[in-house]
């Protein structure tokens, strides 16, 4: 249970799980009222109620609306909030989890309230399903890298970048670790070591953040903006250009090279269906990839995932 305290422009939580008060610089519930969505279940999750956020973390708020809509991403007191419209009957483990330890806002029904409850006594489950399901996708983008590199296909690279970042996520939901794409490569450094978790170089060897320079993610920004907003229609893209000027003024090169490669990850899967309808998305691919063009390395690579999901999942299925 949370209560809320309003003093200025700070939202105070209160939290009973915690027993201790979390402080947000956004008038949360503010911007709820103001954009009518006091009427349903909302609260808020992502980087902001985690132990670790940073400056250009956005404002997840997820309302229970019941619509089928896209994520709306609004500015707001310098802010961005990210709109998730929800589900109180979801069944996706995915989902789920991002609504795990939600600090509620609105909840008149209790309705929120009993569904985190229900979703924290089966968090565990709900992490491994996820890992496998993120080692079969890793799989699959590695299984079509080899069918792309037999027939010439130019984005073979591309389902190679998938293939690594779904690996990525199936490490960390292994380690039961929520996914959160700025802070996803810290989180790979900080898990411990063990036969499961040495499969992190796998991830590092494949991804191709040794080439990161401010010069190469300058350019790999300009086309990941230009993807998302291809693909998403959303004005994500200011958001990632935030994070990228976070992560280059702090010296993070090779996360912002990560978060980037990640970003287009989800966009490129988004799509993936119809790619052979879109052959000109190859020209802004390559750089906001920073695609491999050796055929060599890509298989080598190929393998690696490969061998590493192989693993994981033996591991997993004697667990």
């Amino acid at each position: 249970m949370f209560w809320l305290y309003d003093f200025g422009k700070t939202l105070w939580v209160y939290s009973f799980i915690e027993k201790s008060y979390v402080a947000y610089n956004m008038d949360i519930r503010k911007f709820v009222e103001e954009n009518g969505l006091s009427d349903f279940p909302v609260g808020l999750g992502g980087c902001m109620i985690s132990d670790v956020s940073f400056d250009s973390c956005d404002y997840d708020v997820f309302v229970f609306d019941e619509k089928p809509e896209t994520e709306k991403i609004i500015k707001h007191d310098d802010k961005f909030v990210v709109i998730h419209h929800a589900s109180l009957s979801e069944t996706s483990s995915e989902k789920l989890l991002q609504y795990d330890k939600l600090q509620i806002i609105c909840d008149d029904s209790w309705d929120l309230r009993m569904l985190l409850s229900k979703i924290r006594k089966k968090h565990i489950s709900l992490f491994s399903d996820i890992a496998k399901n993120s080692l079969i996708e890793s799989q699959f983008c590695c299984h079509k890298t080899r069918e792309a590199l037999v027939s010439s296909d130019m984005f073979a690279s591309c389902w190679q970048k998938c293939a690594t970042c779904y690996l990525a996520h199936a490490l960390l939901s292994i380690n039961h670790t929520r996914l959160s794409p700025s802070h996803m490569l810290d989180s790979l450094r900080r898990l411990k070591m063990n036969p499961v978790n040495e499969n992190v170089s796998v991830v590092t060897q494949t991804v191709g953040m040794e080439r990161a320079t401010p010069t190469l993610l300058e350019r790999m920004l300009k086309s990941t903006m230009g993807f998302s907003d291809m693909v998403e229609k959303n004005n994500r893209s200011h958001t990632i250009q935030k994070k990228h000027d976070f992560f280059v003024k702090n010296s993070m090169i090779s996360d912002c090279y990560f978060y980037l490669c990640y970003i287009n990850k989800e966009n490129f899967v988004k799509i993936k269906d119809t790619l052979n309808q879109k052959p000109e998305l190859i020209h802004i691919l390559k750089i906001a990839f920073d695609i491999e063009a050796d055929p060599n390395i890509l298989k080598q690579q190929s393998e690696l995932v490969q061998k590493a999901c192989n693993d994981l999942l033996g591991i997993l299925s004697g667990a």
